[in-house]
């Protein structure tokens, strides 16, 4: 398992931070997402089955941008 910190733009209320958690752990091969710091999300994934970008994509499905920290 990888562990990744992603910066969100515009990801600062808790139902965005909900909305961008649910999306990624929906993702096969993602094991875990937990908050960082404000606008961050640390997540933890199998990079057997994804890449940061597979991640990075998810983010930006949900309407943010989304970058590897």
């Amino acid at each position: 398992m990888n562990r990744v910190l992603l910066g969100v733009r515009g990801m600062e209320r808790p139902e965005q931070v909900e909305k961008v958690r649910k999306a990624l752990e929906q993702l096969e091969g993602v094991e875990g997402v937990q908050p960082a710091e404000v606008g961050q999300l640390e997540v933890v994934y199998d990079p057997h089955r994804l890449t940061v970008m597979d991640l990075i994509r998810a983010v930006r499905e949900q309407g943010f941008l989304a970058g590897m920290l």
